[in-house]
């Protein structure tokens, strides 16, 4: 939850410049809902793509405040992220909700970028891999594994997301190898073209060498992506 109309503006022309410079990356910009009109303003002319932070799972009926995934359509919206791990814990989210919500999204047209994620605890009692399967086959088991084939999947351990603290290339790379395991049981070709993301404290120091394993596809991005030049660096690591 940050921004102004004005900082985002100094934000995304900096982008916009800088992407326009590399080749071989794609870069997508997810902001809260106030800001999506200005997304689609600024961003409409470059190559940069740009989605929202959630959606609702329903299409319409009395949900003050919700945003359905039409809604969302209508701004020009390509991505939305669903299971943030900040909506799991903090709203209490669970696996089932958030494949109802990476279904509607999917049904709108919208790329649903979905995130998978153990806590600290989790992972210290060697959970992590019992956590993330869950909250992938939750969505397995109702959209069906071929609607990855139109997704993202963002893995973002609890314990690393704004804490400045960031599992080590080979903890990162040994998640996302059993995420695309675990999907390639289903279908292998699947599993081959899934995009993998991962989000935890990615910042320019460390990118290039996340990046540089097999499964690790590229970052999903949180308090870094506010620092213009420094997203730019990450941007560039992953070219």
């Amino acid at each position: 939850m940050h921004g102004s109309l004005a900082q985002n503006s100094s934000l995304l022309g900096a982008v916009k410049s800088g992407v326009a410079q590399m080749s071989n990356v794609d870069v997508a910009v997810c902001a809260p809902f106030p800001y999506l009109a200005q997304l689609k303003q600024e961003l409409s002319a470059s190559t940069v793509k740009w989605g929202a932070q959630d959606v609702h799972q329903l299409e319409k009926g009395a949900f003050t405040g919700e945003v359905s995934a039409s809604m969302l359509t209508d701004f020009g919206c390509t991505y939305v992220i669903v299971g943030h791990s900040e909506r799991r814990s903090i709203y209490g989210e669970s696996s089932r909700l958030v494949a109802e919500k990476f279904a509607a999204a999917q049904q709108a047209g919208l790329v649903p970028i979905l995130c998978l994620g153990e806590t600290l605890e989790q992972r210290e009692s060697g959970a992590t891999e019992t956590v993330v399967a869950e909250q992938l086959d939750a969505v397995i088991a109702l959209a069906g594994v071929q609607a990855l084939r139109k997704a993202v999947v963002a893995y973002e351990p609890v314990w690393a997301i704004g804490t400045g603290k960031t599992a080590t290339p080979a903890q990162a790379q040994a998640v996302h190898a059993f995420i695309r395991q675990r999907v390639a049981g289903h279908d292998a070709q699947v599993a081959q073209g899934l995009v993998i993301l991962y989000g935890g404290s990615v910042k320019a120091a460390n990118a290039a060498e996340l990046f540089a394993n097999a499964d690790i596809d590229g970052g999903l991005i949180g308090g870094a992506a506010l620092i213009a030049e420094e997203f730019l660096a990450i941007c560039r690591a992953g070219q």
